[in-house]
């Protein structure tokens, strides 16, 4: 390697780029985002074959491949399976950290959904936590429909 090279500082732009864009959540996605939305219900789809429930639900199932038909609700509360806490601000983090970014699977599902706890202490955050799922009631179709979660005990 030629040494001349070694020393060069690298170029650093700071910039902000914004680029808004939408897209269509599609049928699976779009039923789950309006019931959260409308009917402040956390909905999954249980396969037919396997009779397992998917959280956020998914058209196909992920264990057998199955078309996945029936949507069921599954609880608001549950079982923090896996977590990490950022602690450092950065541009996509629209909450202040510490940010506490969790797996939850819900009760009556057999997936883990991926959300934020709030109001504790990340200190205190452990696996198998139980927590409960607080709604947004201006959010719209979004998965920010649920605004966080909160312990239970």
């Amino acid at each position: 390697m030629n040494n001349s090279l070694k020393h060069i500082e690298p170029m650093v732009h700071h910039s902000q780029i914004n680029v808004p864009y939408t897209w269509w959540a599609g049928d699976t996605a779009g039923r789950f985002l309006k019931t959260l939305r409308d009917e402040q219900t956390i909905m999954g789809t249980r396969c037919n074959h396997c009779a397992r429930v998917t959280v956020p639900p998914r058209k196909t199932c992920p264990t057998c491949f199955t078309e996945n038909q029936t949507w069921t609700a599954v609880s608001d509360q549950g079982t923090v399976v896996a977590f990490s806490v950022a602690r450092r601000q950065l541009a996509a983090l629209v909450k202040k950290v510490p940010v506490i970014f969790a797996l939850i699977r819900l009760d009556g599902a057999d997936t883990a959904l991926l959300h934020t706890i709030s109001q504790v202490d990340p200190a205190e955050v452990t696996i198998g936590m139980r927590v409960r799922a607080c709604f947004s009631k201006d959010a719209g179709a979004t998965i920010m429909a649920i605004s966080h979660f909160v312990p239970t005990n």
